[in-house]
């Protein structure tokens, strides 16, 4: 006999500040503890709830191996305090990770085979190498041609996409530029105030002069990548880093980071039974593949496919978070789709504020939550461009 799904509301959603990797503020912080910071400030959101009634933590890491291996979703969810109860399990689709775990804890409960979730990822570039510790790639990638893009790097990628959609190194740049100003307008503003949990950075130093170690608390509150000298000027003297008649640079590109985020999904019945004010609901989700050799178009594909599970028109959004891999490809998604440009990463994107991998669809999808709200906006969207070819799209409504 089929079952009726049930919705899956959002009732908290957090995260850590990105910090700049390898040599950034959080470079010799653990994952694991920006996620525990993460579910720890989650959970704060609603005191009310009993936890319980969560039953998983399901968590993203694109390089779930050293510091965030050994499942760091149930690493995270003991070393949090919450229940032993409470599950875990570490999710990768590389940078949709994070979007993915959202995903799958709103379908357990809308399913009706849970009532309450955590969903959430984490990632440090600075203590794990972007490819892992050891890289190494099937040989049968050179198989077949249209398996070969497998190998590309993600900046070789971002290459074949300016050019097959005709993205100029001016327009990215500008693009670039835009991402910093509009972040660093928000950050001035106070726009990131409700989805960052500030994190107390604990320095030790040793006092030569008494022999002893000092500790100097440093409270980290903003995103740290954000920079005011932003400007065309600067970015075109960048030489292309991926290819040698290129356009893609380090200053269009996103950058490399640390950072963790954490929400939690639950049933109506658990809305009624704690009480609880749901920010938002989950709507639809959706995953397409492309060429590997293009991978940063793979939006393209995954937004009419989300928009169609959830019976809504692309003017019906409010609010998109298209993760700024790359300029170009970012260009190249909103010029295909004809996307509207204002409604595109309104407190900048990944150029600036950084994308730390696993984590950035928990952390983008925090943005929406409370942006939403924020501005009374109804839909809103978070989507991205995935390594050897897919994109993927969630959507969330305000409540």
């Amino acid at each position: 006999m089929s079952k009726q799904l049930q919705d899956a509301y959002i009732v908290a959603a957090s995260r850590t500040p990105i910090g700049k990797a390898p040599r950034g503020v959080f470079r010799n912080t653990r994952p694991d503890e920006l996620l525990v910071h993460a579910i720890r400030s989650a959970v704060a959101q609603v005191p009310g709830l009993d936890t319980s009634v969560i039953e998983d933590a399901i968590v993203g890491c694109a390089i779930p191996e050293a510091e965030q291996g050994l499942n760091v979703a149930r690493m995270g969810a003991l070393l949090s305090g919450l229940p032993n109860t409470v599950g875990g399990v570490t999710v990768n689709r590389f940078c949709a990770s994070g979007l993915t775990t959202l995903a799958m804890a709103a379908d357990r409960i809308r399913v009706g085979e849970a009532e309450a979730m955590i969903a959430g990822g984490c990632e440090s570039m600075s203590m794990v190498p972007m490819m892992g510790n050891k890289p190494s790639l099937s040989p049968h990638i050179f198989d077949r041609n249209e398996d070969v893009g497998i190998a590309y790097g993600m900046g070789l990628t971002a290459e074949k996409v300016a050019e097959r959609w005709k993205v100029s190194r001016e327009a990215q740049d500008a693009f670039a530029v835009e991402s910093h100003r509009k972040a660093l307008a928000a950050q001035q503003a106070g726009e990131f105030a409700d989805e960052i949990a500030a994190y107390t950075l604990n320095e030790r130093f040793p006092d030569l002069a008494t022999g002893e170690v000092r500790v100097n608390a440093r409270e980290i509150a903003l995103d740290e990548g954000p920079r005011a000298d932003t400007s065309i000027e600067g970015l075109a003297k960048l030489r292309p880093v991926f290819a040698n008649k290129g356009s893609v640079t380090a200053g269009n590109s996103s950058q490399t980071s640390d950072g963790a985020g954490a929400l939690i999904v639950v049933s109506e019945k658990v809305l009624k039974q704690f009480n609880l004010t749901p920010l938002a609901r989950f709507v639809s989700f959706a995953v397409r593949g492309v060429p590997p050799e293009i991978m940063g178009i793979g939006p393209k594909e995954a937004i009419p496919a989300a928009l169609k599970a959830a019976g809504l028109k692309q003017d019906d959004i409010d609010w998109i978070e298209l993760n700024e891999a790359f300029a170009a490809q970012a260009l190249a998604v909103i010029g295909d789709l004809g996307l509207d440009a204002s409604k595109v990463n309104p407190l900048g994107g990944a150029i600036a504020l950084g994308h730390p991998l696993g984590a950035t669809g928990a952390i983008r999808a925090s943005t929406v939550v409370h942006g939403l709200r924020r501005r009374n906006l109804k839909y809103g969207m978070v989507t991205m461009c995935v390594g050897t070819g897919m994109g993927a799209a969630g959507i969330i409504e305000r409540l």
